[in-house]
């Protein structure tokens, strides 16, 4: 997995929805938990409650982060996932092949523009003669 607290880079579909597993399975978790340590007393409730903030905020943090980074590789910019269902949208959907402005294909292909410049020689330079 690359940098999961980054918004820079292009990441794939799979590692997108693994990582929006993982964090949902984490969030239900520490709901539950949170549930519970309601229960336990009023000076486990307030640690609990700190604790749930701080993880709540990590949580989105990373889910946040990779969802701009699979916007990037489909060529927008992160705030469209603030679109309704744009999220199956990302999911579902290919990237961007080859290069974009926002980074690597991570599946590591070439667009058709990429591969016939690179193919192409470069026009070599005229000799100036000297006087």
């Amino acid at each position: 997995m690359s940098n999961i607290f980054s918004f820079s880079g292009r990441i794939r579909r799979t590692e997108y929805a693994v990582t929006q597993i993982l964090t949902s399975m984490v969030m239900c978790f520490l709901f539950f938990v949170f549930g519970i340590s309601l229960f336990a007393g009023e000076s486990a409730a307030m640690g609990a409650i700190i604790f749930f903030g701080v993880s709540i905020l990590l949580a989105c943090w990373i889910s946040l982060a990779s969802g701009t980074k699979r916007c990037h590789d489909r060529g927008n910019s992160g705030f469209y996932q603030l679109i309704p269902f744009y999220g199956l949208w990302m999911l579902f959907g290919d990237g961007d092949h080859g290069n974009n402005r926002y980074g690597a294909d991570p599946k590591g292909r070439v667009n058709q523009n990429d591969l016939f410049r690179s193919s192409t020689p470069a026009p070599a330079e005229e000799e100036i003669p000297a006087i």
